[in-house]
């Protein structure tokens, strides 16, 4: 009969604490590997929020065009994780609820989006400073604001505004709504999908534009079965598609040059539904003197405006 450590007194050296993703619930995504955030730490009575996470070296959608950095979208899309994490894990509103986005920018500095011979480990300094507003309330905003750093040196920062709304709030509102599905841009569109270069990408399953008859304007039509656009199911069409959007129709616009998003700024007015056409619009091109250029991007859709978003940077 063998005896345990513990029955015979040998004393066992502590485990170190291991490294892992957040829950993918608390992020809302389905696949594991899309979670970039690996843990948190609450700081000033609630307002101010440590996290920490880790970038992959090669992302089979957030990369640049040559390979050698991350995308500067990676970054948005790492604030929407942080502000659902920090709102469900830190200031208690339940799973099910549902995030609407009304704001987001994004300001990197694209020589600390360089990869590296490992992955990208960063720390992430969440601000919250409508944190008192807690607890299970039906409806309310949130303000937040974002700092990311890696080896100590900024990499982004960034803002946004959303209200979380009750599951029986957002049946509500979204009655009568498609629950998924193929959308009618499929009887609007003039041609096949743009060229990959043309919109800043290397893959054609990642474009979501197809050109139209009317110059400085396309069809939103991203590909429903994306799997890291579409990770996670929806009745509308998620912020980061009309981000990516957004950038794409840049590129489009000031092709055959491509636009790299160094900054983003949006903001979204109402829901983008899956059963009518998204039309995307540039509205102004700005050169910088610091050799930049910003584009104004609209979104409309049934005579509405739906988002618009500033897509500022370098032109390679």
């Amino acid at each position: 009969m063998s005896l345990s450590a513990s029955e015979i007194g040998v004393g066992l050296p502590a485990l170190p604490r291991l490294t892992t993703t957040v829950p993918k619930e608390y992020v809302h995504r389905a696949s594991l590997a899309e979670v970039f955030l690996t843990g948190c730490t609450a700081q000033d009575g609630g307002v101010r929020f440590s996290l920490t996470g880790q970038w992959p070296r090669a992302h089979t959608f957030f990369n640049s065009t040559d390979g050698a950095s991350h995308d500067p979208l990676l970054a948005a899309e790492t604030f929407r994780q942080a502000g659902m994490f920090v709102t469900h894990a830190e200031h208690g509103v339940p799973l099910g609820h549902h995030f609407v986005l009304w704001s987001l920018s994004c300001h990197t500095d694209l020589e600390q989006l360089r990869i590296a011979s490992r992955p990208t480990d960063f720390e992430l300094e969440v601000t919250c400073p409508d944190s008192a507003q807690r607890g299970r309330s039906s409806a309310r905003r949130m303000g937040i604001g974002f700092a990311l750093r890696r080896d100590g040196r900024p990499v982004a920062r960034g803002d946004g505004l959303y209200s979380i709304v009750s599951p029986s709030v957002y049946a509500r509102l979204r009655a009568n709504r498609p629950q998924g599905g193929a959308t009618s841009t499929e009887t609007v569109a003039a041609s096949g999908p743009m060229d990959p270069i043309a919109v800043g990408r290397t893959s054609a399953a990642d474009v979501v534009l197809t050109p139209t008859d009317t110059p400085d304007r396309w069809l939103l039509t991203p590909d429903l079965g994306h799997p890291i656009l579409f990770d996670h199911g929806g009745d509308h069409l998620p912020g980061m598609v009309l981000l990516e959007g957004a950038r794409q129709a840049a590129c489009a616009r000031l092709a055959p040059r491509t636009l790299i998003p160094a900054s983003t700024s949006t903001e979204f007015n109402r829901y983008v539904e899956l059963d009518s056409p998204c039309w995307l619009d540039v509205t102004g091109v700005a050169p910088g003197d610091d050799g930049t250029v910003t584009v104004t991007v609209v979104g409309r859709q049934n005579g509405e405006t739906v988002f618009s978003s500033r897509v500022n940077g370098p032109v390679a």
